[in-house]
């Protein structure tokens, strides 16, 4: 991955305005009023959305959901996406949603708000021609608010679905989602490093955008995990950001350091050796394949 090295003058400038806490406060802030102005104008209902939720008593759904014992990792603790208390935060629970489909807005020049939808579709377009049989037991990791558990269940009915997070925010407003929809769901309060379900419980385990969110220490630890709970035959399905797409390569130091201000572990993804890290793990050589001009599917299956 070439844009991560030494910073030129631009991105050093960027670098030291986000290391004073007020400016770099600033700017988030900032950034954070164009994203809303960009989801209004292209009808994504933000502000009404966040509104709504916000009114509320969420005091049933977060009791039915959090694990009360659970022990956070330590880099569950930092920023993430311009929050200070990064997921741990009903700010984030609350604007996921609108936020995932006004960012995947710009994946292509005509989507639109449906740009989320269609990126969730060329995942499954990959993965459901990648699977020999239809999993009958599928586990969605870091399934947030329920947006790729309850595509799942849309594209396998019959399968009984858990959603597993390891933020109770959330899991609680994908509990609610599940109400409004009727949807039966089993939602877990759990880290991915460490489930606490059963060994070989599940024929499929998806992931959509997480890696490019932990450190690499929790991505190995995540991946045998991953192995313990998979069935023998069973598949891994992760789809994120994409090191080796053009965009990155070609993106100029100054924009992925204001990338990185709000992904703090992005350069130890990049460095990932995802298909190595794999097979290292436990499962045969994976599939990699391009599902938007930024994004990648990656799909292993158990070793025998």
């Amino acid at each position: 991955m070439t844009a991560t090295t030494t910073p030129g003058l631009a991105s050093s400038l960027i670098n030291g305005i986000l290391s004073i806490k007020p400016l770099a406060n600033l700017a988030k802030h900032q950034a954070r009023q164009m994203m809303i102005k960009r989801a209004e104008r292209i009808g994504v209902p933000w502000t009404e959305e966040v509104k709504t939720l916000e009114a509320r008593d969420w005091t049933q759904e977060l009791a039915q959901v959090q694990n009360s014992q659970l022990t956070y990792p330590e880099y569950y603790f930092r920023a993430f996406h311009a929050y200070k208390d990064g997921n741990l935060s009903w700010d984030a629970a609350f604007e996921l949603e609108v936020a995932a489909n006004t960012v995947h807005a710009g994946i292509w020049p005509d989507a639109g708000a449906k740009g989320d939808a269609k990126l969730r579709q060329s995942y499954h377009d990959i993965l459901t021609k990648s699977l020999p049989h239809q999993p009958q037991h599928i586990l969605d990791m870091a399934c947030g608010v329920g947006l790729s558990t309850f595509t799942l269940q849309e594209i396998y009915p019959q399968s009984q679905i858990t959603g597993l997070d390891l933020s109770p925010y959330f899991l609680a407003v994908a509990n609610y989602r599940a109400q409004q929809r009727q949807a039966k769901i089993n939602w877990v309060h759990a880290p991915a490093e460490s489930t606490g379900l059963p060994d070989a419980s599940f024929d499929l385990v998806s992931i959509f955008l997480m890696f490019h969110e932990l450190p690499l220490s929790a991505t190995r630890k995540i991946f045998a995990e991953i192995r313990r709970v998979l069935r023998p035959g069973g598949h891994l399905a992760i789809m994120d950001m994409n090191p080796q797409s053009e965009i990155y390569q070609k993106m100029p130091p100054y924009i992925l350091t204001l990338l990185k201000s709000t992904e703090p572990y992005l350069d130890q993804y990049f460095a990932l050796d995802i298909e190595q890290t794999l097979v290292e793990a436990g499962f045969q050589t994976p599939t990699i394949t391009s599902n938007t001009p930024r994004h990648r599917t990656v799909i292993a299956q158990v070793s025998p």
